[in-house]
């Protein structure tokens, strides 16, 4: 997936905005951070659950990866851009704004699994 997508991927999501995170760029819902970009190195930081983690680690481990530190344990996950398509990006991106969204701004219908 070409790494400027994410932006546009990132904020067609409801309510969320664009911030600076330590230099880098940020998307959140309700001050909460799902995913945050690091531009230079074409990647991506998501928050997922460690469960969640744990099974897109394991189906693609050329895409997704845990952080390597105490915040990989709690579900972020670095997600390697151009070795995922957008469909999954997609996918993956509505899965870590709804782990942080409040419960009001959950649609009902979810974006389509991986595939």
């Amino acid at each position: 997936m070409d790494a400027q997508l994410l932006r546009p991927l990132a904020l067609e999501l409801p309510g969320a905005l664009e911030q600076d995170h330590f230099g880098k760029p940020a998307f959140s819902v309700k001050k909460k951070i799902f995913c945050t970009w690091w531009v230079h190195e074409e990647r991506a930081v998501i928050k997922l659950t460690p469960e969640q983690q744990a099974e897109w680690c394991s189906e693609l481990p050329d895409v997704f990866a845990p952080l390597p530190n105490k915040w990989g344990q709690h579900g972020w996950t670095n997600v390697f851009l151009p070795m995922v398509n957008e469909r999954t990006m997609r996918h993956i991106l509505d899965r870590a704004w709804r782990n942080v969204c409040p419960k009001w701004l959950l649609p009902t219908r979810e974006v389509p699994p991986k595939g």
